[in-house]
């Protein structure tokens, strides 16, 4: 049976836009053909440029409010893949303009921020999602898979490492170094990937953080002002999650570990080992290319499960409210960091 076209706009084409989203609805479009990009805006002049190249039958604008006074009526759903600045305003634009949402990580630059904005989705009845593309990667689903076969017994503890060499760097066209300015980004590296290691805590322990501990660094104070190093100890009801996330490593790396009463896996990028109590070891391989950031291959299972929420009425679920929590987990961490590392208790 045929599915509706979904008919989106994106906003921003910068790095995770133009080689991940773009990418991947282009591919989607000619293999399964439920959705149509018709619209983008940019700032840039140069990346709206680019951008026509790559979409010659879109409308380009050259900000978010004339697209969606333009477009809104034509328009299914909005894209929003700029700086974590912005991100609240635009969403807050389309869901009053009638339009689902989906939007980069982190949902927002502040905790409140965030919860009007869940409110505004189940008020205006559209969906509010966030590109939490982590559960999609393939290597996550086995350990998902694994964790619910009861293989490695019940998780007591996480530990998350994200290395990095550097930050994230933006496009040429447009301030690549955002990420490390606080006006664009809201935080270093604990913003940057903070979500992606409290998300899946949140599902791997199988509940919700109480409190956190943590301490950032900046190694280039007089250039940059957002932490380049961040490392946190997070409380839940069922154990703790360790994090250290840093752009001052030698390499490019993610090491995940998950230690269960009955034995432990841990992932290796694209490496997988199962260890449990009875001596058995299993090591598993799975191609995935974690090494490349646009993680384009797994748009397409995020936005299945966003075309789902869609259909089914779900404006302001599960994922809408972790994507709060995070931002919430990240601003106490914070707060924690600025108070000498003080144990701080995460509320609601």
């Amino acid at each position: 049976m045929s599915r509706t076209k979904l008919r989106g706009a994106v906003v921003g084409y910068g790095f995770i836009s133009s080689a991940g989203h773009i990418p991947a609805y282009l591919k989607r479009s000619q293999e399964v053909g439920d959705v149509e990009i018709v619209a983008l805006a940019d700032v840039s002049p140069e990346r709206r440029k680019l951008a026509q190249q790559t979409l010659p039958g879109a409308r380009i604008y050259g900000d978010y409010e004339a697209l969606v006074r333009a477009e809104a009526s034509n328009l299914d759903f909005l894209d929003i893949a700029t700086p974590p600045l912005y991100h609240a305003a635009i969403a807050d634009a389309a869901l009053s303009a009638g339009l689902h949402v989906l939007c980069e990580k982190p949902l927002t630059f502040t905790v409140e921020e965030a919860r009007l904005l869940l409110n505004h989705a189940k008020s205006t009845e559209r969906v509010l999602y966030p590109c939490h593309n982590y559960k999609h990667a393939p290597m996550i689903k086995k350990i998902r898979e694994i964790v619910r076969s009861g293989r490695i017994g019940k998780v007591r503890s996480v530990t998350l490492n994200t290395y990095r060499d550097t930050h994230a760097k933006g496009v040429a066209e447009w301030n690549s170094d955002w990420r490390r300015y606080r006006r664009y980004s809201g935080g270093g590296i604990g913003v940057d990937h903070g979500s992606h290691s409290f998300y899946l805590a949140f599902e791997w322990l199988g509940s919700y953080p109480t409190a956190v501990t943590a301490k950032v660094s900046n190694l280039q104070p007089g250039r940059y002002d957002t932490e380049d190093d961040f490392a946190a100890i997070v409380t839940f009801p069922t154990g703790l999650a360790h994090l250290h996330l840093t752009w001052t490593a030698g390499t490019r790396r993610l090491v995940y570990t998950l230690h269960g009463e009955a034995g432990v896996i841990t992932m290796h990028d694209d490496h997988l080992a199962i260890e449990t109590a009875d001596g058995a070891v299993e090591r598993l391989t799975m191609p995935l290319h974690f090494a490349d950031s646009s993680h384009a291959s797994w748009f397409n299972s995020l936005f299945d499960d966003f075309r789902e929420a869609i259909e089914c009425g779900d404006f302001a679920g599960k994922e809408a409210e972790q994507a709060v929590l995070c931002v919430q987990v990240i601003d106490t961490a914070y707060r924690s960091a600025r108070e000498e590392s003080r144990e701080l208790p995460i509320t609601d």
